[in-house]
């Protein structure tokens, strides 16, 4: 169960982290956008690690209010669910 929990979080924050890369290069090349809605969905189910990462590393959506504050709540959010999981198993 732990496997497969952490195993899916790795694979949502990379397809998260690439989800913002591909949305930045598109903006910069004026081409179809991902909806930030997908963005964000990706962040809150598991990928806001991957989302932060490259928030920053491309500078992407940190003027947006809803990326600046909901990404980092997210994270929060899923790093305690993480703890807990982990301090739940290994003391189970």
């Amino acid at each position: 169960m732990v496997i497969a929990i952490f195993s899916y979080l790795i694979i949502i924050n990379v397809v998260s982290f690439h989800l913002f890369r591909i949305d930045k290069l598109r903006a910069e090349n004026n081409e179809y956008r991902i909806p930030e809605a997908v963005l964000l969905a990706t962040s809150f189910l598991g990928g806001a690690l991957g989302a932060f990462c490259a928030m920053h590393e491309y500078r992407h959506k940190t003027l947006h209010t809803s990326f600046a504050v909901g990404v980092p709540v997210a994270l929060v959010v899923q790093a305690t669910l993480v703890i807990w999981v982990m301090a739940h198993c290994l003391f189970a």
